[in-house]
């Protein structure tokens, strides 16, 4: 899942990062509004966390922007300011969460799955494909040989195959999706993930695998036999 993060003091928004990265979102930072804005307007984010008061263009014009334009993904706004009206100014404007700083990490993180939570495609917590589950609450991939917790990249790759079985999905979806559009990665990141991918459906018992369709990309199918 990639999320969006507007924070303009650079040293919380790093900590947030890492955060958020350690449990297994894909995270672009940005700095200000402006570049909040455009981020957002290339459609590529499932959640977006964004400060209110922000160089540039504050976080709840950026939020009456996108959503002006029909952008309906969860949106989570961090500000300093704790009155009801700046409340409800931003829930009005169409937020679907407000934290006010100082937070703790984890009401942040469980506020996070709060929101994606209630978007359609990820309401059930386990996916399922064939003889595997993969669960979103733990990163555990699960069959009948036993089970073993995912790596970020690896999780995400897999959850985006599960969300779409037997629809192939390119090399570069997965690079503009889970490792970004400024990226520096390169096309093999994609293989090495789906090489360790691959053994460990097998290490599972899975009777799933994931097939490679020439120049279209990777899905998940179940195996015959």
């Amino acid at each position: 899942m990639r999320l969006l993060l507007a924070e303009d003091e650079k040293t919380l928004s790093e900590a947030l990062v890492i955060l958020l990265s350690h449990s297994n979102y894909s995270v672009d930072a940005v700095y200000n509004g402006q570049d909040a804005l455009d981020y957002l307007e290339a459609g590529n984010y499932d959640c977006a966390v964004l400060d209110v008061m922000m160089p540039k263009m504050d976080g709840i014009t950026v939020l009456k922007r996108i959503r002006a334009k029909g952008i309906s993904i969860p949106v989570l706004l961090l500000t300093a300011k704790s009155e009801i009206d700046d409340r409800v100014e931003g829930l009005d404007a169409g937020a679907d969460d407000y934290l006010t700083k100082p937070f703790a990490t984890k009401e942040l993180l469980a506020r996070v799955r709060a929101m994606t939570r209630r978007m359609p495609e990820l309401t059930d917590n386990l996916l399922k494909v064939g003889n595997v589950t993969l669960n979103r609450g733990d990163f555990m991939l699960s069959g009948p040989l036993g089970g073993m917790r995912l790596a970020n990249k690896e999780y995400q790759m897999l959850e985006m195959m599960m969300m779409n079985p037997g629809h192939a999905i390119s090399t570069e979806r997965f690079l503009e999706k889970i490792w970004g559009y400024e990226s520096e990665s390169e096309i093999n990141v994609v293989w090495v993930n789906i090489s360790g991918l691959r053994k460990k459906l097998a290490a599972v018992g899975g009777n799933v695998e994931i097939k490679a369709a020439r120049g279209i990309g990777y899905m998940l199918v179940t195996s015959e036999g």
